[in-house]
């Protein structure tokens, strides 16, 4: 009910993995979490297989056909689909797009559609359809519609307002909408990528065909990304006349949403070649430093990519939305089952034997009773008012520009802010418990520089003075080595293994080389990874540099001397094969692979007598100790009737219509093996400013930090969990016993997994550090599962690669960092900044603060809510249980709306208890939030308690005083309307004031907005009760002259001021004795600071501190200003005591 967004889930759903395809991943989507089901073991079965196509469209078999240049082609049958009865549309969409929603006739019908597709809005409608209904309703129908309406009118003018903007950007595409699948079409330098269409790369103006292109639109990264076009096109394509003749079929994936991901194949004189996402140019992209370029539209329309991205983002939910749903609602259908229950005991008792309420009606009690419970979940909807939902939503999004406006989270060298990236998790980020945190980017700097090396056991790299690249034109001058024994074994060409070492960083890699300005020294590399640039750049100021690649072949300069060679074939790099390799054919004509990747992976497939293989092994763990990021190079010779043999498979495979990626990697697999090993690299990555500090911080907060990194182990222990899998092959023919026994057998094994996975998660809690290494990016996002699910903890990952996207979109809050590999972590979260020391702020103090302002306000709106609606149960046993109302109508409307909401609305928005560097200064103040101290059961009962107490004073006091009671002028002021009006009154000064106990930050707006609430009150009752506005509407407004004549009365003010005193007193006293016997954690840093700032001559870096008051410094709590400098600088005068922390 309380669900602002029907694709909200809620606080158990969102506990399980997201099932949705993840565009920005590396090999790993969120649909392989799935896999510890027990039916996706048999992953190597056929059936599993089909299931699995099923259900990922880019492991689909390649039934998506294009053809260039035929328009005829697409009108065939196949092609075709139902879309009603026996009417069919082509399967290809056009390249005309709607991005706006409405227009002037669908506008209101379907806005309003959609809007009471939320919940809360839909139940609000309901309530006022049941107010239309007399028999029900004793309430009028404008005390729910006009609240009603101003949600509705402001969220429409939102949307429209949005799909005007739409509308407008979708005025600039109409020059491409007449496009179709197939087409040839021309791109110039800085346009974009037609609107609309993805489309095959053919040639370009560059040479071989490259293509340079920014993709901010795509994924926000702004650096170069290159495409490059196969071979045959490049050669055969680059005229008008080629192209118009050009007559090549593309059979490929079907549309989907993976922005990194393509497969298909190019048919095309009577030969096949193999296509991937590097020859794809995406909707959105732009192109840079390509004077023009020539395509062939393979998905236009909705079909594209980005579009394909572009559906309901499934929002996560906080564990308070949750806990305030079911407590709301059980209370309500409770008080009103109760009340209906007693009105029908009250007919049976009373109502049928009194003729003066006979109505006409020959109804029985119970049916009466069925009635008014109805009559009573009118009444009492004003415990959930639609202003809660409205207040929760302004409070959230207001908390989320404050992120986005913090300076302290501002990071300068990247010109990147904060972003809060949703508005519903803000108070979620005070309860974390455990953060799950990638190394490489998020810890680290990611710059990587070439530090040390180990080359056929022995190693460089020892500290002494620095090198000199004079030597070398194409030195890197910012590359810096510490080693001249190195330099001087290069020199002397005495070491073959050394030269292959740097060959080997020269040539196994995908960066490409920039030489536009022809000068030595302005070689610019543009490189996929920040661990590839830095092993090329190291190999360029060695003495083997890297020059320039085509689609076949590789130049590079070994000392001076320019060669080229033939690329046979390049393997390539991802997360499950830890390793890339080329394949090149020398002068000689000699064929050799060469090889570079993580130990694990290399060791595995060594020849058996690596002679150097424990010394490098050894190397290995002395970088590894040293925190420096190691891979290891090495080679092997190939025949060339080995290769020949291999390279058909591998033809087949890259042209594999299905599973290509694990045919290749099959293929790849034959390939390399028996390698002789060269040596290992060892790179050195630098925490980033403020990690060790933020780490400290928050694990004083009491939050359990996990690492989950790629990266070997180093010198701390570390815990690791492995997950393995039973493999069933099942014949079509099994006998029922058969399939019994495998069923119990799958259903042990996975008894048994999950005992192992509470194992690990029970030992790994325990630890004061883990550090999960090798893991994969599936695996991080394992990892954070079984913590949410066995420990049922709030859990935070943060990360800045696509390897971290599953683990951010798995835990409850996702932060991503903006570093140095793109914006695929940034896309996925729902925080992001630009360091990872921005994270303390992030949790102990927006988070903090976000999670106390929420929880103050939902008691305190609960609390003004239940003392306001429980006064009608008090009034239902005067009047048999029959749903009348206390107050009027119009007060009823406007008390959630106008009279009490402002206060409570401030609170939630700029309330502290302590400032931000108190809450940085004290991490131990964030646990409150941890241990759900603030809002639970409890701190909901008891705000129903204080609601229900203050409800019963406001009742029954005005009740009693004017049992036997006569007013001044000689008129008994006990009538209904004078006793409303005194309740009302003493309502709107009591919770007003409550609120002002409740603030701990109290500037002018939240003075004014108290006294102007209850000013506000007087001044529309008294206009209401007026009789100008009675003669106009005398249906609307019935308490003609009430509010004047009962307010001159001095026996209701008197009335009025004892009400007030005994709801208050009482809370003044309980706050005293608990700040004085009991206090919390935040009142003891308060009254710490109080004492320093209420002493004389205490001097801050910017002077005396001017005392306003005790607790008050220039409008701003004490305890929020100076700590931080009182904290380190005891005051010169020695007369003056104070306490230091």
């Amino acid at each position: 009910m309380i669900s602002e967004r029907d694709s909200e889930t809620t606080f158990e759903e969102d506990s399980q993995p997201n099932d949705e395809v993840v565009p920005y991943s590396d090999d790993e989507t969120e649909d392989e979490l799935d896999s510890r089901q027990p039916g996706a073991e048999q992953g190597l079965n056929q059936s599993s297989r089909d299931t699995e196509e099923s259900r990922d469209p880019g492991r689909k078999d390649c039934s998506w056909q294009v053809k260039a240049n035929d328009q005829r082609f697409y009108d065939q049958p196949s092609f075709k689909r139902r879309i009603f009865l026996c009417f069919k549309k082509s399967k290809y969409a056009g390249n005309a797009i709607k991005t706006y929603k409405y227009n002037p006739i669908t506008f209101l019908p379907l806005n309003l559609f959609e809007q009471f597709k939320r919940a809360a809005n839909f139940y609000f409608l309901v309530l006022l359809i049941l107010q239309s209904i007399p028999q029900i309703s004793t309430l009028s129908w404008y005390t729910t519609l006009v609240p009603l309406l101003l949600v509705l009118g402001i969220t429409a003018v939102k949307d429209l307002v949005d799909d005007i903007v739409r509308s407008s950007v979708n005025t600039k595409t109409t020059k491409w909408k007449d496009i179709k699948v197939g087409d040839i079409i021309r791109l110039k330098k800085n346009t974009f990528v037609p609107v609309s269409a993805d489309i095959l790369l053919l040639s370009s103006s560059e040479p071989n065909s490259l293509c340079y292109v920014e993709t901010a639109e795509l994924d926000g990264e702004t650096n170069l990304k290159f495409k490059m076009a196969l071979e045959v096109t490049h050669r055969h394509l680059q005229e008008e006349s080629a192209l118009a003749d050009f007559d090549g079929l593309v059979e490929c994936e079907e549309p989907n949403n993976r922005l990194d991901k393509f497969t298909g194949t190019l048919s095309w004189r009577n030969s096949n070649y193999p296509l991937d996402a590097d020859k794809i140019l995406l909707r959105g992209c732009k192109m840079r430093n390509t004077d023009f370029c020539h395509g062939m539209v393979i998905f236009a329309g909705a079909d594209t990519k980005i579009m394909k991205n572009s559906g309901k983002t499934r929002f996560k939910r906080t564990k308070i939305d949750s806990l305030m749903n079911y407590m709301i609602i059980v209370v309500l259908i409770l008080l009103s089952a109760g009340l209906a229950i007693g009105h029908t005991y009250w007919e049976q008792q009373v109502g049928n034997s009194s003729w003066y309420l006979y109505d006409a009606q020959d109804l029985s009690p119970a049916y009466r009773g069925f009635l008014n419970f109805w009559g009573y979940i009118i009444v009492l909807n004003t415990m959930v008012p639609i202003s809660l939902y409205v207040s929760v939503e302004v409070i959230r999004f207001g908390q989320s520009y404050f992120i986005n406006w913090d300076l302290q989270m501002y990071y300068p060298e990247k010109d990147t802010a904060a972003k809060a990236r949703t508005t519903t998790l803000n108070e979620q980020l005070g309860q974390i418990q455990y953060i799950f945190s990638d190394k490489t980017g998020t810890l680290t700097q990611n710059i990587m520089t070439f530090k040390k090396c180990c080359i056929n056991g022995q190693r460089y790299g020892k500290l002494c003075k620095q090198v000199d690249f004079s030597w070398n034109v194409y030195a890197d001058g910012k590359f810096l080595f510490y080693d001249h024994y190195l330099i001087e074994q290069i020199k002397s060409g005495k070491e073959p293994e050394i030269q292959k070492f740097f060959f080997v960083l020269a040539i196994c890699h995908t960066v490409m080389a920039d030489t536009s300005d022809g000068e030595y020294g302005q070689l610019n590399y543009q490189a996929a990874s920040p661990d590839e640039g830095a092993l090329v750049t190291a190999a360029r100021s060695f003495g083997y540099v890297f020059l320039s690649r085509t689609q076949n072949t590789i130049t590079i300069s070994e000392m001076g001397v320019e060669r080229t060679y033939d690329v046979l074939a390049i393997l390539d790099f991802n997360s499950d094969r830890k390793r890339m390799s080329v394949i090149v054919r020398e002068s000689g004509g000699n064929i050799r692979l060469y090889c570079k990747g993580a130990d694990t992976v290399i060791y595995q497939r060594l020849h058996p007598r690596n002679l150097k293989r424990e010394a490098t092994e050894e190397a290995l763990d002395v970088f590894a100790n040293e925190t420096l990021r190691t891979l290891c190079l090495c080679y092997r010779d190939i025949s060339q009737d080995e290769f020949e043999a291999w390279n058909k498979k591998f033809v087949e495979a890259s042209l594999a219509t299905s599973h290509r990626d694990e045919a290749l990697d099959k293929v790849y697999e034959e390939i390399e093996k028996n390698l002789i090993l060269l040596g290992a690299t060892a790179i050195e990555d630098k925490l980033q400013d403020g990690v060790p500090e933020t780490i400290s911080r928050l694990s004083k907060a009491d939050i359990k930090i996990w690492v989950l990194t790629g990266d070997k182990k180093g010198g701390a222990a570390y815990s690791q969990t492995a997950k393995n899998r039973r493999i069933f092959s099942c014949s079509s023919t099994l006998t029922a016993e058969e399939k019994k026994k495998q069923a119990e057998k799958r259903r042990r094994a996975e008894a048994y997994k999950e005992q192992q996975q509470q194992n690990f998660v029970d030992l790994a809690c325990e630890c004061r550090a883990v550090i999960c290494c090798r893991v994969t990016p599936k695996q991080k996002a394992m990892v954070v599962e079984l913590v949410k699910k066995y420990k049922k903890a709030i859990t935070l990952a943060i990360g800045d690669g696509a390897n971290d996207v599953n683990m951010i979109k798995t835990a409850h809050i996702g932060v991503g960092i903006s570093g140095q590999e793109g914006m695929q972590a940034v896309m996925s979260s729902d925080y992001s900044f630009g360091q990872f020391r921005y994270l303390q702020r992030l949790l102990l103090v927006h988070g903090r603060w976000s999670y106390i302002r929420m929880c103050k306000f939902l008691r305190y709106f609960f609390y003004k809510n239940f003392a306001f609606t429980l006064v009608h149960i008090w009034y239902s046993f005067f009047n048999g249980f029959s749903a009348q109302t206390a107050y009027e109508d119009w007060f009823i409307t406007l008390y959630n709306v106008l009279y009490s909401s402002l206060p409570v609305l401030l609170v939630g928005l700029f309330d502290q208890d302590v400032s931000d560097k108190l809450s940085l200064r004290f991490p131990r103040l964030y646990v409150l939030g941890q241990r759900d101290l603030l809002f639970n059961y409890k701190k909901f009962f008891l705000s129903l308690l204080h609601g229900a107490v203050t409800s019963l004073i406001i009742f029954f006091i005005p009740y009693g005083a004017y049992l036997k009671s006569m007013g001044q002028d000689g008129e008994a002021p006990a009538d209904y309307q004078s006793f409303a009006v005194t309740a009302a009154s003493s309502l709107i000064f009591v919770v007003n004031f409550q609120i002002g106990l409740d603030t701990s930050y109290w500037t002018f707006v939240n003075a004014f907005s108290v006294f102007g609430s209850i000013a506000l009150y007087f001044g529309i009752t008294f206009d209401l009760h007026s009789a100008g506005i009675h003669v106009l509407f005398p249906s609307g407004f019935q308490f003609t002259g009430t509010a004047p004549n009962a307010l001159r009365q001095p026996y209701l003010w008197l009335t009025m001021i004892l009400s007030i005193a005994i709801c208050l007193l009482p809370i003044v006293a309980q706050r005293f004795l608990f700040m004085t016997i009991w206090p919390s954690e935040s009142d003891k840093v308060s009254d710490i600071c109080v004492i320093w700032v209420d002493m004389a001559g205490v001097y801050l870096p910017g002077g005396l501190v001017p005392v306003l008051r005790c607790g008050l410094v220039e409008g701003v709590p004490a305890r929020g200003r100076g700590w931080h400098e009182i904290g380190s600088r005891v005051p010169s005068n020695p007369s003056h005591s104070g306490i230091l922390c």
